[in-house]
This record gives structure tokens, sequence and C-alpha cells, in this order.
């Protein structure tokens, strides 16, 4: 399709939930298409964005479309691609996704990519009704690599875990004595060599935490000095240690050099990850240890994905998985050109449950629901170019109206998702005028229009401190470390009462500006019963050491998170500087301060040019 639009002289925006698949996208379309026909837009990135190939964030791809109907003008593109559609099911970021499917001009085409949604006739029905044009499902069954469910058994002995007719009575057999073989845990390093041996390395172990995916590493076996493997494997580093000098320090350099595994998860910085992807890319690893709940953002198939249980922490508790879930960790199984079958190993364990696996394996997904929801950037952008009663309009076109009306024909309900979201953009719209972002006549204010540029979770409490004068005469530094609390928001807290190597004077004194200048606005959304989230010190304190120029490795001495998540603390504050920095002319110190700070925190490790 791309290649068809491009021949055709026309304009293409290829949108994806993560910035790493974005780059790895970018890669490739780069060497199909040639590096002047495609562009990238990230946040991170905004290279050659007047290329006939966009790829970016689907976030990037909604704030054009907010500013295209602000100008009162088309989005220059001719279709859209919208990768990792079920998404749309996402409940933090299905907003997003529903937002860029009500915003997008019939005229522009739309393809849309999913290996995991049930109710395709659902989503046609309603993109019919609001496009006023057929959409067309183009659907298989069948796996690009089929796949084989098999259950590993303490002694070894591997077999099916069944079939059409149910579960294998072995496995049956085995799960029922669970008590009597609850103390039977098999070893990482009996899982591989039973995989080596059957030559179904290499593979993916889905497991339930971080600590457990590094823990994995220290139970798996060194390579023999001599092994071939391991030569490929110093050779292929020894590129990638010297490009990013900073990763050959990395805590599990020793266990990816010696013992060709690799964790892969959330709490890693973003290049280590990059690394383990591109190993295993070339075949240089026999096993990754993943968390479950990254299973959508793996971009690296394997021959055999290995399941140790059949639950996973969705944020708050233990919960069993679902059939989206498994299907998208067993997608991973089998890689397109080299395997003529892919396999899911089962392995027994005390939260394992074989029969909930087989079941799940033979279900379809979870139909796609409506995640749409009234925030104030909504609010704050669609007042830019809509009046409310067109906005009401607009709402009655969201999916969640769609399925209310498709599953309540006949009913007589009052209350349903269109008009509760009318109320939530009415209430939002209230809060607006009480606090001077909006006029009586629905219109925003001189505030209103330079806030809805703030594309941010939170963009009143940011606005409401840059109006009261909390950020003005701010260095770089200080600037980054004033953004950073907005940022984090986790309950996780952490005391800086250690951190007596440093002088926080500075930035605990402007912490206690910045809540003291927004205290009367967060009053007053606890009052009209919206939410504020509570802003912590630490952030601030940790963002303005790294500004300062203090090293990686001591500030994650000093800072009980994973790097990962330091590092995602980093980049996120890079992107509401960015949204700052947007503000240039109404607030051209701040914009320049902002541009500042985002070039003292976006270094290596956090990013690298």
């Amino acid at each position: 399709a791309i290649d068809h639009f491009i021949n055709s002289g026309k304009r293409i925006w290829y949108a994806s939930p993560l910035k790493a698949l974005s780059n790895s996208i970018y890669s490739q379309f780069c060497l199909t298409f040639g590096s002047d026909a495609c562009g990238i837009l990230t946040g991170d990135r905004k290279e050659n964005t007047q290329a006939r190939i966009i790829v970016g964030t689907t976030e990037i791809l909604r704030n054009q479309l907010y500013d295209a109907m602000h100008r009162g003008e088309d989005i220059e593109t001719d279709m859209v691609v919208l990768d990792e559609a079920h998404y749309l099911s996402d409940p933090d970021r299905g907003v997003v996704w529903e937002e860029v499917l009500i915003y997008l001009p019939p005229r522009v085409r739309l393809l849309m990519l999913s290996a995991t949604i049930s109710n395709p006739g659902d989503l046609r029905g309603w993109l019919k009704e609001i496009r006023d044009r057929e959409l067309e499902i183009v659907s298989s069954s069948e796996r690009p690599v089929p796949l084989k469910m098999l259950f590993l058994f303490p002694d070894g002995l591997v077999a099916s875990l069944g079939g059409r007719k149910g579960i294998n009575r072995a496995v049956k057999k085995f799960s029922e004595q669970r008590h009597r073989n609850a103390g039977k845990t098999i070893r990482y390093e009996d899982i591989l060599a039973c995989l080596k041996q059957l030559r179904l390395l290499p593979a993916i172990f889905f497991l339930k935490s971080r600590a457990d995916c590094d823990r994995a590493l220290k139970l798996c076996p060194e390579l023999p000095p001599s092994s071939p493997l391991r030569k490929k494997i110093k050779e292929a580093t020894g590129t990638f240690f010297t490009q990013y000098p900073h990763l050959k320090g990395n805590r599990q350099a020793p266990y990816l050099l010696e013992r060709a595994v690799g964790a892969h998860h959330a709490g890693q910085l973003p290049y280590w990850k990059a690394l383990i992807e591109e190993m295993m890319g070339k075949g240089l690893l026999n096993a990754i240890f993943s968390t479950s709940t990254v299973a959508a953002g793996v971009n690296f198939p394997a021959r055999t994905v290995v399941l140790m249980q059949s639950d996973r922490f969705n944020g708050r508790e233990f919960v069993n998985l679902t059939s989206t879930d498994l299907h998208q960790m067993i997608g991973r199984a089998g890689r397109r050109g080299k395997d003529k079958i892919g396999f899911a190993l089962i392995v027994p364990g005390r939260h394992q449950d074989p029969f909930l696996l087989q079941e799940l394996e033979s279900s379809v997904s979870e139909p796609l629901v409506s995640r749409i929801h009234i925030n104030f950037s909504m609010t704050l952008n669609l007042l830019l170019s809509h009046t409310p009663d067109q906005v009401k309009d607009m709402l009655e076109r969201s999916f969640a109206a769609y399925q209310e009306r498709q599953k309540a024909r006949g009913s007589r309900a009052k209350t349903g998702p269109q008009q509760m979201l009318w109320m939530s953009f009415k209430k939002h719209l209230r809060f607006l005028k009480r606090t001077g972002f909006a006029e009586k006549d629905d219109t925003l204010t001189g505030d209103g229009l330079w806030a809805s540029r703030l594309r941010i979770d939170q963009p009143l409490l940011i606005a409401e401190a840059i109006r009261k004068e909390a950020f003005d005469g701010l260095t770089p530094a200080m600037m980054a470390a004033a953004l950073a609390p907005f940022v984090w928001d986790r309950p996780v807290d952490i005391s800086v009462t250690d951190w007596k190597a440093f002088d926080l004077s500075a930035p605990l004194e402007l912490w206690a500006r910045i809540t003291d200048s927004i205290g009367d606005i967060m009053n007053l959304k606890t009052a009209a019963g919206l939410e504020s989230p509570p802003l912590q010190f630490w952030p601030a304190a940790a963002v303005y050491l790294w500004a300062g120029g203090t090293g990686w490795e001591t500030l994650s001495r000093f800072i009980s998170v994973d790097e990962g998540d330091l590092a995602s603390l980093v980049m996120r504050t890079a992107d509401h500087l960015r949204q700052i920095k947007n503000l240039s002319d109404t607030h051209p110190a701040l914009a320049r301060t902002a541009g500042e700070a985002i070039a003292l925190i976006m270094r290596e490790p956090v990013y690298i040019e």
C-alpha cells in the first residue's frame, strides 16, 4: 500500500505506539524506500519532516490533527497507517487512538494493522458511520509460522499441551497432583539444556517481574571459553560498545558476553535494550528474559516462547492472563523465513495453570472497547476550533457512543457514554471558565490559547505555575527540575535525607515555590472532583543533579528506582520542556530556557545522538 501511494506521488503517515518501534520502522523504511523519502517525528527525533513518508508516534499524529483543525486546514497526508491498532483498547493511551480516528478527515485513506482484534466488525461499522466510506477487513486465521504448544515435565519430558479434544491426559494428571509436585521447580539451566537438545533455541522467557528477569541471568550456565558463539558475541558487541561506550559498564554485560542471555524490560536503559534486540536479531543469544507487560513492545521473534506462569502484574495486583495477553506473547514464537514451526513451552510452577492457557490459546482475543475520556488538554484543543455544540456532535461520533447504540437498540437509556462524555466535557469547560482559561462565551482566553499548546497530562497545573511566574528567572538546570515533579505519576516516593553529599537547597526552595503557586488551583480541582497527582520532590532533585552534571552512576546509586525508570523520568521531562519551548511567541524567555534545559538533560546514556 505504501509503495502504491509513493508511486502515485502521495504522502503517508505511519503511526506506532512506541518511540522504539517508530525508530525501528523508520530504519526499515529508509532501506526500502530511501532515506530521502522518509522522515521521523517522535519528540526525541525530528528529521526530514517534509518527506513523503513520515513515521512517528500516535500522539504526534493526534497533535498534528489538533493543529490542522485550529488552522482550519487539512492535514498534509493522503494515507494514515495505524500500527498496533488494538491500542484503541489500552486503558491509558487508547483515547489518543480514538481521537485520531474521530478527527481524521474522510478523504485520508486509513490502514489499521493488528494481530489481536476479535471484533473487527464493530470497528468497521463505527468507521463506516463516522467516515462515510466502506472499509474492507483483510483477515487471516493462519499464522505466518504455525504454533505448537508444549508442556515441560520436571523429568525433562516434553509433550504436547493438548489439542482440539482438550488438554493432554498426562498434563492433566500431573496438574491435578499439583500439591505433590509443588516442590518440583525446573531450573533455567535445565530448561535451556532441554531447548538446546530439541533445537528450540533461541527463546524468550516471559517472567513475573523485572527482578525475576535480572535474577534469571545469574542462573544460566556460562558458555565454554572456546565457544564460537562467545567469540561472535564479543565481536558483535565490540562495534556497539565503540559507538556507545557507556554500555560497556552495564551490570548485565558479563551475562550477555559469557552466557549469551539478556534481560529486556522497562527498568533498563533504552540503548541497552536496543543492544539486546540487535543481538537477538542477529541470532547471537540463546535466551531473553522479559516481563509479560512488555510483550506488545517486543520486536524480536524467537523460535520458542517460554511461559513460566499464567498470571501477570497489572500495576496493582496479579491477575490471570487474558486471551489478548497470551496471544501477544506466543505471537513472538516462530521466525519468518527461518522456522517452519514456532513453539510455546509451558513450564509448571506454583503460579501456572495449563488448563487456563489451553483455553486461552484456542480463544479469540478480547473485543476492542472504547477508552475515550475527557481531559483538559483535549478540552482546550477542541475549543480552539469548535463550539461546545460541535464538540457534543463529535463526542456522539465516538466508538463508545457507537458501541452503546449497538448494544441499546430499542432501549430508552438516557445516560449512555455520549451523555457521560458530554457531561464531563461541560464540567471541564466550567472549570476552565472559573480559572480564567475560557470566556463566558465558551471561547478560550489569552491564557487558554497558549495553554492549549501544553499537550501533556497536567496542562493546567503547569500553565498556572507559568501564570504565577513560578518559572521566571530560572537557570536551565532549575527549569528542568521544575518540570520533573509533574512527570512522575507513580505512587513510589523516595526520601532524599541520605543525599547529604549534594546541596539540594535550591531545588527544594523551587519545589516549595511551585507547589505554593498551584495550591489554589489544585484545591479547586479536588473540590470539583477532578484529580491531581501528588507532586513529589525527589524527581526535581534527581533531574536537577543530572542537569547540573552529576554522573549517571552516581545518580543511580542514590535513587532507588531502576535505570530505565530514571531514564524515563528524564525523557518525559524533556517532552514537557519541549511543550514550554513551543511557547516562544508568548513566553520567549521561558521557551529559550526550556530549549537549553533539554540540551542539558538529553545526553548519554539517556539519549545518544
